[in-house]
């Protein structure tokens, strides 16, 4: 059963000189337990598109379905159905705040979700527990680590029991060991409480850890989706390089024909080709080599990733972050968005803290 369902999302940016197309007609669909990744970078669309999911944004054009309940007609069934942790900014890296204790904030946030005072404070309970928090719980916001804070906007966005949670950069800046410790938690939640996990990253190795399918959005299109590692054999295929003793023009000719290999290039003795199922392939081309009496020096065959999928469909690198590199960067669109949502009543401010998404749930306005 599909707990997100957009078809044709758009937004549009306009200001006194032109009109910035950050996302033009997002269709995507997300199923009951997936946790999955939108990757993409700096000013690809991710952020404006989740966003625009989490009602903070207004839609341009298009509709979406999120956890039962429409975008445009009811954004307030929205906002009390699913948890949001924004990207961490600021002094305490994220929306807590600072002389709160870690108790307070979540059965504060507990009860502007109208949960009784009993029930607030036993979901906090479950929460520091899933999420490494005991022994925290009377510790003041500003004197948690960073790890800890990522964890506890997290357990914010979980407290009223969500049926999607949506995590924009859940790791930024963070160092790897708390990264890595994040990671788990993350999939702890689906495993233990069943949620659903809409992510946004550019850290390639955090989709391919955590992420049951991925999309790939660029320039406010997505341009490829599928499970991480089906995603990387169909569009880059496994790379493999034979260095041999004596005529590398000769072994290339054998090999060239071979099924399964896409390309194929020399540099020097050695033998560069993009093979589909490499490891399969592998055993055939030594014995085709072997039998012109052709021998090796060495062998390597390297796993794509998903940088080589970004690369192969755009013709740049998904870790080129520079918001410069592209025109409609994110960063640009939020600040317009800003200007501009007043203007539309669109709703809350880009960039609200899940707590002010509870009180817009709860009021219905700002």
């Amino acid at each position: 059963m599909s707990i997100i369902e957009a078809q044709g999302l758009a937004r549009t940016f306009t200001s006194r000189k032109r009109k910035v197309e950050a996302v033009r007609g997002v269709d995507l669909t997300v199923s009951g337990g997936e946790i999955v990744g939108f990757l993409g970078p700096n000013g690809a669309g991710k952020t404006t598109t989740l966003r625009m999911l989490t009602t903070l944004l207004r839609p341009t054009a298009g509709t979406a379905t999120v956890a039962g309940s429409d975008l445009l007609r009811d954004p307030a069934g929205v906002r009390r159905r699913i948890g949001y942790v924004p990207q961490a900014i600021g002094v305490t890296a994220g929306g807590t705040d600072p002389n709160c204790t870690v108790t307070e904030e979540l059965t504060i946030q507990g009860r502007v979700y109208r949960m009784s005072a009993n029930d607030a404070t036993v979901r906090a309970r479950l929460l520091t527990d899933q999420l490494d928090l005991t022994g925290l719980e009377s510790r003041q916001c500003k004197t948690l680590s960073g790890g800890q804070r990522r964890r506890l906007d997290i357990a914010l966005g979980l407290i009223h029991s969500p049926a999607v949670v949506f995590l924009d950069e859940p790791t930024t800046g963070l160092d790897p060991q708390s990264r890595s410790n994040l990671w788990d938690h993350i999939a702890g939640l689906r495993e233990k409480l069943g949620t659903t996990i809409f992510l946004t990253t550019h850290y390639l190795e955090e989709a391919d850890a955590l992420c049951d399918r991925v999309m790939v959005i660029d320039h406010g299109k997505i341009i490829a989706e599928g499970v991480p590692d089906d995603l990387k054999r169909r569009i880059s295929g496994d790379v493999v390089t034979l260095s041999v003793n004596g005529d590398a023009g000769k072994a290339q000719a054998i090999l060239a024909d071979h099924q399964g290999v896409r390309e194929i290039s020399i540099d020097g003795k050695a033998i560069r080709m993009t093979v589909e199922h490499g490891e399969e392939a592998l055993p055939g081309m030594l014995r085709a080599l072997d039998e012109q009496d052709i021998t090796l020096r060495s062998i390597q065959l390297a796993r794509p990733t998903l940088d080589d999928v970004f690369l192969t469909l755009t013709g740049r690198s998904l870790r080129d972050d520079s918001p410069s590199a592209n025109g409609n960067a994110d960063e640009s669109q939020d600040s317009s968005a800003q200007a501009t949502q007043s203007q539309e009543g669109a709703g809350p401010a880009a960039g609200a803290s899940d707590r002010e998404l509870a009180d817009v749930g709860r009021t219905g306005r700002r």
